[in-house]
C-alpha cells in the first residue's frame, strides 16, 4: 500500500518497525518519527494538543489535511495544464518523475492520474507500466489510454468490439420492436437523435480528436460490413463522422474527405427528401473524386448503403416519379432523377466495391431507366385508369377489370437488378401506405422471387408489417389473408426465421381482424419448431396467450375498433340531430 515511499526518500511502516524493534525508549523513537515525519510546520506543533483535548484524532486530521492538499495540487496541475506557458509540459513532467513511484498508493493514484491526464504525450515508459498492469489501466483517463491505443490496435479493437456488438444488437432489436406503427417505426428517429446512441457517444468520446483511432475504427467497421454484410454498420460510420462534426472537431472532419458529402446527406435525411439545390451539391462531391483518388468511392459508396441514407434516396425517387406522371414526362428526361439513381446505384454496390478494391462507380443498367421505370409507371397509371372507371356513372362504365398480372420488365427487374428491386419494395410500401388493396393483391405475389431476396429483409419486413395495420379491416376478408399470408410471408416463413418473427409480430396487433378460421390455420402453420430463437417461442407464446384470453373475454360491442396510430381521435358529427362515433385517423 505505502510502496513507493523509500525512493521518495520518506519513511514508511517497515521504517517504523524497524526502529521500534532497535530502540529502548519506544515513547521517545515514536515522537522523533512524528517530528520528522508530520508536518513540518513550527507553529502547527502547540496547537495539536487543543485537538487532543477535543478528542480529534491525529490520523483524522492529517488524512483532512492531505485530502485538501491533494485537491489543491489536482487543481493547480489542471491549472498549469491550460496555462500558456511554454515550460508547463516540462513542470508536469517533473512532476509526475516525482510522483509515479506513489501511482499504486489509493490516496495518491487521483495526482498522478491527473498529471498523466494532463500530459499530451506521456513517456513512453510510463504508458508501458501503465498499460502492464490491469489495474492502473482501467482507472487512467481516457486521455491517457488514447496514446496507449494509438500503438495497439488490437487491445483498442478489444476496446470497441463489445461497442459494436452492442450497436448492431440495438439496431436489431428496433426492427424487431413490439411497436407496430407507420408512424413510429425503425425510420422516425431523427439523425441527430441517433447520433444521442451510448455507442455512438462512446465511440466518440473514445476517439477524441485522435486521427489514427478514428482511421482505425473506420477499418474495423469496413471489415465487418464486408464480413458481415450486416448494413448497420454503413450506419454507424456516417452517424460517428457526423457526431464528431457537431463536436466541431476538425483535426478528423478537416481530413475525412467524405466529410461535407455525408454532411449534405445528412440534411436530406433530417428532411426525408433531395431537393435540387442538395442534389446538384452531392453531384458535385461525386464528380469531384480526382483521378488517383478513388479510393474515396469506397467510403462514399458504405454511406450511401445506409439504410437511412437509401430510404431518404428511394423516397425522393418515388415523389420524382409522382411529378413525372403528372406532367406526363419520361424519366430519362429527369436530370434528378438519373442522379438519385446514380446514387442508390452507388450505395448498394457498396460491399462490391469493398470486397473488390475495384474504386470504380457502377454503371446503372439503362433498362432501369428505360424499361423498368416505365413498366412500374404503367402500374400505376393502369390504377388511376380503374379507380376513375369506378367514379363514372353505371350507364357510363365500362366492363374494366382490375389487372390481374404485371408487366414482365416489372417482374423481371425485381428478380435480376437490386437497384430496380430497391424501388420495386418501396413502391409496394406507397401503394400499402394509400390503403389500395387491389393494387397490393396485385403486386405482393411478385416480391415472392426478388434479387437476393430483398423482400425478407428485415427492414422492408419492419416497413410492410407497419404499413398492412392500415388495411387491419382487409383482414376480415380470405382472399386478403390468402395475398399476405399464402401468397406472400408463409412462401418462406420456415427458412427464414426473420420472417416467422415478422409474421407473429404483425399477427400480436391484428389478430383480432383475422378472420377466426383463417387465424386458426395460421396458428398451426407458424407453430414453432423445436429448435428455435428464443424470441421467435416469446412471440408464439405471446400470441397464444392473446388469443386465449380473447376466447375468455366477453364480445366487443358493435362498433368499429379503433386503429390507434398515435393520433388523438377526432369526433365529427355528420348532422345537427346526430352525431356517429368515428375511428382514429
Amino acid at each position: 500500500m505505502f510502496a513507493g515511499l523509500p525512493e521518495l526518500g520518506i519513511s514508511n511502516g517497515e521504517d517504523l518497525k524497524e526502529t521500534l524493534t532497535n530502540c529502548t525508549e519506544p515513547l521517545k523513537a515514536i515522537d522523533q518519527f512524528q517530528m520528522e515525519n508530520g508536518i513540518l510546520l513550527p507553529t502547527l506543533q502547540s496547537a495539536l494538543p487543543f485537538l487532543d483535548l477535543h478528542g480529534t484524532p491525529r490520523l483524522e486530521f492529517h488524512q483532512s489535511v492531505f485530502d485538501e492538499l491533494r485537491d489543491k495540487l489536482m487543481e493547480r496541475v489542471a491549472l498549469i495544464a491550460e496555462g500558456k506557458e511554454e515550460d508547463r509540459y516540462g513542470k508536469l513532467e517533473e512532476l509526475l518523475e516525482k510522483s509515479f513511484p506513489l501511482v499504486k498508493m489509493p490516496s495518491i493514484q487521483p495526482v498522478v492520474m491527473q498529471v498523466l491526464k494532463h500530459l499530451p504525450k506521456v513517456p513512453e515508459k510510463k504508458l508501458k507500466m501503465v498499460m502492464a498492469d490491469k489495474e492502473l489501466y482501467k482507472v487512467c483517463a481516457v486521455e491517457v489510454k488514447r496514446q496507449i491505443w494509438q500503438d495497439n490496435q488490437a487491445l483498442f479493437g478489444d476496446e470497441v468490439s463489445p461497442l459494436l456488438k452492442q450497436y448492431i444488437v440495438e439496431k436489431e432489436a428496433a426492427l424487431f420492436s413490439s411497436d407496430l406503427s407507420i408512424l413510429h417505426n425503425f425510420f422516425s428517429p431523427s439523425p441527430k437523435t441517433r447520433r444521442q446512441g451510448e455507442v455512438v457517444l462512446k465511440l466518440t468520446q473514445m476517439i477524441g480528436k485522435n486521427v489514427k483511432l478514428y482511421d482505425m475504427v473506420l477499418q474495423f467497421l469496413r471489415t465487418l460490413f464486408l464480413r458481415t454484410r450486416n448494413v448497420h454498420y454503413c450506419t454507424l460510420r456516417a452517424e460517428l463522422l457526423m457526431s464528431l462534426h457537431e463536436l466541431d472537431i476538425s483535426e478528423i472532419c478537416s481530413v475525412d474527405p467524405c466529410h461535407k458529402f455525408t454532411w449534405c446527406l445528412d440534411a436530406c435525411i433530417r428532411e426525408k427528401f433531395v431537393d435540387g439545390k442538395r442534389a446538384r451539391e452531392l453531384q458535385g462531391f461525386l464528380d469531384g473524386v480526382k483521378k488517383g483518388q478513388e479510393q474515396v468511392l469506397g467510403d462514399l459508396s458504405m454511406i450511401l448503403c445506409d439504410p437511412f441514407a437509401c430510404n431518404t434516396l428511394v423516397l425522393s425517387i418515388m415523389r420524382n416519379l409522382q411529378e413525372l406522371l403528372s406532367q406526363e414526362g419520361l424519366p430519362r428526361e429527369s436530370s434528378d432523377l438519373m442522379l438519385l439513381l446514380r446514387m442508390l446505384s452507388l450505395g448498394q454496390g457498396a460491399w462490391d466495391m469493398i470486397d473488390s478494391q475495384v474504386f470504380k462507380e457502377p454503371r446503372l443498367d439503362s433498362e432501369v431507366v428505360t424499361r423498368f421505370l416505365p413498366a412500374m409507371m404503367s402500374v400505376v397509371v393502369d390504377d388511376h385508369i380503374f379507380a376513375i372507371d369506378q367514379k363514372l356513372p353505371s350507364e357510363e362504365k365500362t366492363a374494366l377489370s382490375y389487372p390481374a398480372t404485371l408487366p414482365d420488365n416489372f417482374n423481371r427487374y425485381l428478380q435480376e437488378n437490386r437497384v430496380a428491386c430497391e424501388m420495386g419494395l418501396y413502391y409496394v410500401l406507397h401503394i400499402a401506405k394509400l390503403r389500395n388493396k387491389n393494387a397490393l393483391q396485385r403486386l405482393l405475389p411478385a416480391l415472392v422471387d426478388t434479387y437476393n431476396d430483398m423482400a425478407f429483409s428485415d427492414i422492408f419486413l419492419h416497413l410492410l408489417t407497419a404499413h398492412l395495420t392500415l388495411l387491419s379491416d382487409e383482414f376480415g376478408s380470405e382472399e386478403f389473408c390468402s395475398v399476405i399470408f399464402d401468397g406472400f410471408l408463409l412462401t418462406s416463413f420456415s427458412s427464414k426465421e426473420n420472417v416467422h418473427r415478422h409474421t407473429l409480430r404483425m399477427l400480436l396487433h391484428l389478430h383480432p381482424k383475422v378472420l377466426p378460421s383463417f387465424m386458426e390455420i395460421l396458428m398451426k402453420t407458424l407453430k414453432t419448431p423445436k429448435q428455435c430463437s428464443e424470441p421467435l417461442k416469446e412471440l408464439y407464446t405471446q400470441l397464444t396467450d392473446k388469443l386465449e384470453a380473447q376466447k375468455k373475454s366477453p364480445p366487443p360491442p358493435e362498433e368499429a375498433p379503433s386503429l390507434d396510430l398515435g393520433l388523438h381521435p377526432v369526433t365529427v358529427p355528420t348532422t345537427a340531430a346526430a352525431a356517429t362515433p368515428t375511428t382514429p385517423l
